[in-house]
């Protein structure tokens, strides 16, 4: 009875959450979408400090004193216990075929796969996924708000932050009786999540001059690619709207006067060819900016992401 409250005041939460969250959300703009930095930065040391001082020296150990095959086996236990997750946020989000599959991956690898320690669902061709709560959010429109750093768990927005605690009471780790258990496993699961990530942080500590502005636009940037499944559309600032629409004004008779030209001269026409820069037929008047987003995205190859007016070139890999 007690725990069937302790669930019905945390679903409340999400309720009373999300209603919050549209209100503060009018704080971040599209030119600014870390209102709190101040704050912000102050929690990042603060996590980052914790994290040089016992989560990392934890996770240089764990993989120190573990061989290779037995860190993947550890980490695929858990990942297929996040694929049950990533199964019913693809459903929220009617993507029925996702759903079925990683379904299916939770079965066989829970079986063939002695209990998730080998991933043999994607040798036989079912796709690992990587969906949650806050994509799901997301998915159906709802905005990500301000960008925050949340103590202990990291970087993070209002929607996503909101949404890691359904993220949360869904687990199936949640759902363990046995306290002492539940709590060594999300011990493990943090150990073996952050010793696979030594070698990225070790980057960002290399080669980034403003650590802070980097985490933070490399964070924006792959969830929104995550929430777009890695096609994020253009974004077009509303400072650069007037400068679209005079382009368009003042090109457009060029176009015109350069094609009735072509009439009587034979001369190439190639007013059109410069409007569109050579783009596809899809394409539309947009501000030329790399695609930082592509940085973070599933397969991308290598390129800019700009973080604190410094381009630093990341070698990015996939999700």
């Amino acid at each position: 009875m007690l725990r069937t409250c302790r669930q019905t005041h945390s679903f409340v939460l999400v309720f009373l959450s999300l209603a919050m969250l549209t209100l503060l959300g009018a704080c971040a703009t599209p030119q600014n979408k870390d209102p709190i930095e101040p704050v912000n930065r102050v929690i990042y040391k603060f996590n980052d400090g914790l994290d040089r001082a016992i989560v990392k020296p934890l996770a240089q150990g764990y993989r120190a004193a573990l061989p290779s095959f037995a860190r993947t086996s550890i980490a695929n236990v858990f990942e297929n216990i996040n694929d049950v997750l990533v199964s019913v946020n693809n459903l929220l989000q009617g993507k029925l075929t996702n759903a079925v599959s990683d379904a299916g991956r939770v079965a066989v690898n829970s079986t063939l796969g002695i209990l998730g320690l080998i991933d043999v669902a994607t040798n036989m061709g079912l796709e690992k996924h990587h969906e949650d709560f806050g994509q799901t959010l997301g998915y159906w429109g709802i905005g990500d708000g301000a960008f925050i750093m949340i103590p202990l768990l990291g970087p993070s927005n209002l929607r996503d932050g909101i949404a890691k605690v359904a993220d949360v009471q869904l687990s199936p780790l949640h759902f363990l009786k046995n306290v002492p258990v539940r709590n060594s496993l999300t011990g493990t699961r943090l150990i073996s999540t952050r010793a696979n990530l030594l070698d990225e942080t070790n980057l960002l500590d290399e080669a980034s001059l403003d650590a802070y502005a980097f985490m933070r636009d490399a964070y924006i940037q792959r969830r929104r690619s995550q929430i777009y499944d890695g096609n994020p559309p253009d974004e077009i600032d509303d400072e650069d709207k007037p400068a679209i629409n005079n382009k368009l004004k003042t090109n457009k008779p060029q176009a015109s006067q350069s094609l009735n030209d072509n009439v009587t001269s034979n001369e190439p026409a190639n007013t059109i060819a410069q409007i569109t820069h050579s783009h596809s037929p899809n394409w539309t008047p947009a501000r030329e900016i790399s695609d930082a987003s592509d940085a973070m995205a599933p397969g991308a190859s290598p390129s800019k992401l700009i973080a604190n007016d410094h381009a630093i070139v990341v070698n990015a890999k996939p999700n």
